[in-house]
């Protein structure tokens, strides 16, 4: 009987723990491909659980403006890599690196940012800065 209730609580803690993993994967993003992009901020949304950077950029085939979407850590974790609420604001131009989407979307995990002042930050799974 003993057993059987262990058994049964771990499977319910399994049941509540596999929807906090799943929602940290990043298997979306392929993270053997870096690419780097140049474009104008749209929109910076400084929200949990990420936040998302939009940029309009040039379609290279096309050379129209199409919008891209980047994630990035929690605003937390983005204030240790220096990062603050207003960094950015819509009409920055901004140089981004990034592992794109795997399935070919507009978008991708951003990791490191070069605001219009110079200066580089980085982005999710980037390291904190050093002070």
């Amino acid at each position: 009987m003993h057993l059987r209730t262990i058994g049964l609580a771990a499977l319910t803690a399994a049941a509540f723990a596999a929807p906090a993993f799943a929602h940290h994967s990043f298997a979306m993003f392929d993270a053997d491909k870096t690419v780097t992009v140049k474009g104008v901020v749209k929109e910076f949304e400084w929200v949990n659980p990420h936040s998302w950077l939009r940029v309009t950029l040039q379609d290279q085939a096309t050379g129209r403006p199409t919008q891209w979407a980047f994630e990035m850590g929690p605003p937390q974790q983005q204030i240790r890599r220096g990062w603050k609420p207003d960094s950015l604001k819509p009409g920055d131009p901004v140089t981004l690196s990034m592992h794109p989407l795997r399935d070919g979307s507009r978008g991708g995990q951003l990791l490191t940012a070069t605001l219009p002042d110079g200066r580089t930050l980085g982005g999710a799974g980037a390291p904190a800065v050093q002070e």
